[in-house]
Order: C-alpha cells, then sequence, then structure tokens
C-alpha cells in the first residue's frame, strides 16, 4: 500500500496498480471480500490512456446528439398528453351526454344518422363506420377536384386582346392657353344646325363615345349638331397643369366659341361626366340653353345626402369598388397601382372586373354583343393612348372631392342686397331690386332603376335638390343599356329636349328670306333719302 501513496501524478498511480496486476473487485467467487486482488492477464496489464479519455470525448461529443433527441421527444410526448387532454375536454363538454352540444343537437343528428345507416351495409365487414366513412368522403373530394381540374384543362383558355394605339386622326384647336383640344363632330354643320348639343365624356372614355351609336340619320331629322371632345389628358388632347372643374367650364366655353357657336348651346352629361356638364351650367349659365343626363353620377361623399340617400348608394357597389373610392379620397396616388395592372396593362380586359360591377340583366346582355364589345374597346384604346396615367387620377380625385359648388346653387332663386353699409348706400341713389341666380333652362334626368353603377338613389338626391328638373325613372334599364345601341332611347331623349323633329335650316330659304330684307332696307332707305330731299328744296323756294 506503500506503493500506493508514493508521489507522483494520478496517471502513474493508475498505471503502477495496473502494472502490478492488482485489481480489486466484488465478486461471489471471493466471498465477498473486495480487498481479495486478482490477477490481471499480461495481455491486459498495458493500459492505453490516450484511447480511453479520447473515447470519453468522444461520449461527450455524442451526448449533445442524444440531448438533441431527448428534447424532441419529450416535446413530442408534452404534444401527446395535450392532445390527450384536449380530446378528454371535447368529449366531456361536446360528447357528454348533459352538454350542451348533446342536448340540442344530439335527436337531429340521431335522427339523420339512422336514416343514413343503410349505407354501412356497403363497407367491409371489418371496417367501422367512424372510421371507414370519413377516409371515403375524403378520396370523393380528391376526385371531384382532379376531375374539375381536367375539365379546366378541357376548357379553351380566354384569348386576351392587345390594345391598338392609332394613328392620331382628331381634329383640334388651340385654345387660348396654348393648349390642344381635339373634337368630334356628328349630325348638321353649324350653318344648317338648329340645335348644338355638346358633350363631354365619361371616366375611362374619348370624343368617340357622345351617345354611342346614335344615327347620323336622327341627328339631322332633329336639326342637332352635336360635338363632343376629349377631356384634358385623355384622347388627344394636352393636358392641364392644374385643372378643375372651373377650368373644365372654361374648356366648353372656348370650344364653343372656336367652333363659331354663337347661340345658347345644349350639354349633355352621362355618368361621371355629368360633374362637367355642371359645372358648364354653373360658371357660364347665360350661354346654356339646357342640358340631359342619363344615370349621373354625383360625389358619394356629399355631405347634403341623407342618410338613407347615402346607405342605398354604397349598398350597391361591390367592396372593391367602394375601396377604389376611399383610395381615390385619401391615397389618390396608390390609384396607379391599380390602374396599371388593368386599362394600362397594353391589354383588354373585362368590363365588369376593371370597375368591380355588378350588372343588371339588361347590360348583361348589351356587354355580350359583339357591336357593343367593338365599340368599348376602340373607345377605351383611344382614352389610353398618351398613356398619361395622371390624367385618369385627377378624374378619379375630382369625382370625390369637393367640386366648388353644390348642386342646390343651380336651383333658380331670388337674390336680394344684403345688409349693410354697401347696399345701404346704393338704396340711397336708387332702389334695390332683387335678382334671379340659378339656372332657368330645362333640365331632363334619365335614371335607370336596375343600374349598379350609378345607384337610382343619386338621381333621386338631384330630384331633391333641383325640383326644376325632371326625372324620367326607367323601371329595366340598367348603367349601358338605355344609352347605347338604341334606336328608340335616342329618338326618346331628342324627341323630349328638342320636341317635333324639323329637320334642318334650309339655307337656300334663309338667302332668299336675307336678299328680300336688304332689298326691301335698301329701297326704304332710297325713298327716305328721296323725300329728305324734297323737304330740302321746298324750304328754299
Amino acid at each position: 500500500m506503500a506503493d500506493i501513496g508514493r508521489s507522483g501524478s494520478w496517471r502513474e498511480e493508475l498505471a503502477s496498480l495496473v502494472d502490478d496486476g492488482i485489481r480489486y473487485n466484488n465478486d461471489n467467487n471471493n466471498n465477498g471480500d473486495p480487498f481479495i486482488a486478482a490477477e490481471i492477464p499480461k495481455e491486459s496489464r498495458h493500459f492505453n490512456f490516450d484511447a480511453h479519455f479520447g473515447g470519453e470525448r468522444k461520449e461527450e461529443e455524442e451526448d449533445w446528439k442524444d440531448q438533441i433527441k431527448g428534447f424532441a421527444k419529450a416535446w413530442g410526448e408534452l404534444l401527446l398528453d395535450l392532445s390527450r387532454g384536449c380530446k378528454d375536454i371535447v368529449q366531456q363538454s361536446l360528447v357528454a351526454e348533459d352538454s350542451y352540444f348533446v342536448q340540442n343537437f344530439g335527436p337531429p343528428l340521431a335522427k339523420i344518422s339512422s336514416r343514413l345507416c343503410f349505407l354501412n351495409d356497403y363497407l367491409p365487414e371489418d371496417r367501422h363506420p367512424v372510421h371507414a366513412w370519413p377516409i371515403i368522403f375524403f378520396v370523393f373530394l380528391l376526385a371531384l377536384a382532379v376531375l374539375n381540374v381536367n375539365n379546366a384543362h378541357d376548357n379553351p383558355a380566354p384569348i386576351v386582346k392587345k390594345m391598338l394605339i392609332h394613328p392620331p386622326c382628331a381634329s383640334t384647336i388651340l385654345l387660348p392657353d396654348g393648349r390642344n383640344v381635339a373634337y368630334l363632330e356628328q349630325g348638321l354643320p353649324g350653318n344648317r344646325a338648329r340645335f348644338t348639343l355638346i358633350s363631354p365624356h365619361a371616366f375611362l372614355s374619348s370624343r368617340l363615345s357622345g351617345i354611342p351609336g346614335i344615327k347620323a340619320s336622327l341627328l339631322e331629322e332633329f336639326g342637332v349638331r352635336m360635338i363632343t371632345y376629349d377631356l384634358p389628358g385623355f384622347g388627344e388632347s394636352d393636358p392641364h397643369p392644374s385643372r378643375n372643374l372651373n377650368s373644365s367650364a372654361m374648356d366648353v366655353q372656348d370650344l364653343a366659341n372656336a367652333l363659331g357657336v354663337k347661340d345658347k348651346f345644349w350639354v349633355f352629361g352621362y355618368s361621371s361626366a355629368a360633374m362637367h356638364a355642371w359645372a358648364a351650367i354653373k360658371y357660364m349659365s347665360d350661354r346654356v340653353a339646357g342640358a340631359a343626363f342619363v344615370a349621373p353620377m354625383v360625389n358619394p361623399y356629399e355631405s347634403s345626402m341623407t342618410k338613407e340617400e347615402t346607405s342605398k348608394t354604397w349598398e350597391r357597389w361591390e367592396q372593391r369598388r367602394k375601396f377604389m373610392f376611399s383610395t381615390a379620397r385619401r391615397f389618390p396616388s396608390f390609384l396607379s397601382h391599380f390602374y396599371r395592372r388593368s386599362f394600362f396593362s397594353g391589354k383588354h380586359g373585362s368590363l365588369e372586373k376593371w370597375f368591380s360591377l355588378k350588372l343588371g340583366e339588361k347590360d348583361k346582355a348589351l356587354i355580350e354583343k359583339a357591336s357593343f364589345e367593338e365599340f368599348w374597346q376602340r373607345d377605351v384604346e383611344e382614352s389610353v393612348r398618351q398613356g398619361r396615367m395622371k390624367s385618369f387620377i385627377e378624374e378619379a380625385v375630382l369625382q370625390v372631392s369637393d367640386w366648388g359648388f353644390s348642386l342646390a346653387d343651380l336651383q333658380i332663386r331670388r337674390r336680394c342686397p344684403g345688409k349693410g353699409i354697401l347696399p345701404w348706400l346704393k338704396s340711397i341713389y336708387g332702389q334695390a331690386e332683387c335678382e334671379l341666380t340659378g339656372f332657368s333652362g330645362p333640365m331632363h334626368i334619365w335614371q335607370g332603376l336596375d343600374d349598379h353603377v350609378v345607384p337610382p338613389s343619386m338621381a333621386q338626391y338631384i330630384s331633391r335638390t333641383l325640383p326644376g328638373a325632371t326625372l324620367h325613372l326607367l323601371p329595366s334599364e340598367g348603367h349601358f343599356s338605355y344609352l347605347y345601341f338604341c334606336d328608340e332611347c335616342h329618338r326618346q331623349i331628342l324627341s323630349t329636349l328638342f320636341g317635333d323633329p324639323l329637320g334642318p335650316f334650309d339655307n337656300t330659304t334663309v338667302q332668299q328670306d336675307t336678299t328680300q330684307e336688304e332689298q326691301d332696307t335698301d329701297q326704304s332707305l332710297a325713298n327716305t333719302i328721296e323725300q329728305e330731299a324734297s323737304t330740302a328744296n321746298a324750304a328754299q323756294e
């Protein structure tokens, strides 16, 4: 034992024990005495320390893997216990006989199960219905999905047409501010027309629209000259640096002056183009003879609308359409993202998808016709030909922002001088007189009751605000069906506005009347001169 206690490292001490062949054990063969030494074979007396302790380090490295496995196994056991606990809770709260679910839904489910129990006869004998029927139901859904996918591949893919940019072909005039405005004349020339009708266009449209599909013979029959023009930045018209509804009215006035419209003219507004027609009435009422509107759009955020009118207006629109109005009012710059994916994508798309529309029966039947699709696609191509997205955003913002006036301002009313020093001074030198303000000309509105683009509540609001306007309600018409390619509808509109058709002016008769008047004037002047000469001679005598 003295050898064990000698100085040295623990490795040397352990090596000396091994070399001496001493081994202590607690084997039963030694009668339980742990101090009985046993002889160690010679081949085992040489101990490899590096191999032994290197193996311990390897086992320590492998312990990390074992720890990760143990951690994952423990989590799995926890999740298993949690699922069993949830299962017990579900069984106690839903499946137990005294639970609310079983008491209320148990009898009906049992009744349905008893009626469907005959289906269990078709199951294999070694399968329980609770296990078999969910598998059958899942396989049924999977097969149905596969069939639908196969049918979708069998159907031909819709043909996507690319937009064409046509060569410039519009007549233009130069405005006083240096901008060019493109316009289109239909019907009679100015020297033969009895009436002049000027029409701005709606959103995503152009000068080509006007009254879609109206015949030249019908315009000639009623003696009408119709002028349509492109809004700034649309079609072939130059953009306006800072346009509003006041500048829009001035464009109409300059256009009329440049085209030689000397008398009063009529304005026509369809859908969102109504705000430009109202602006013309507001800012130059002395030039407007009358106004006609079909499905006129008003500001959906108009504060003078009642709660009922506002509710009926918004409830007819799809959620995406509501979102577009809200975006135009609060975050107009975001509109470019939506426009770029629709009518600025370079491809034609569905009208309903682009505008998020829910159309009525007549509108659906109309847009499926080839004549409508051809006309509408050509109109869209002309509208976006410049690629100026800013102009479209400006138009959308104008629709939902403050117009600078209200429809109530157009109502005819008497305005008297107010109280103050200036009115009092004026009353000293003369009697103060009241004057009439507003628009006194005729105004007609046609509104389809099945219109989901411009709800009828808007027309009812206009009729309430402008009692002098005549409202024509169309029970089965939609937003497009009354205006597009409807000869009978076009005749009704013109006859309502202009009365019986009188045709164009006869230039020959006008010239003859003018010549006769000039001859009569010359003869009267000659007689007057002769009489004055005779009087002068008599006075001299």
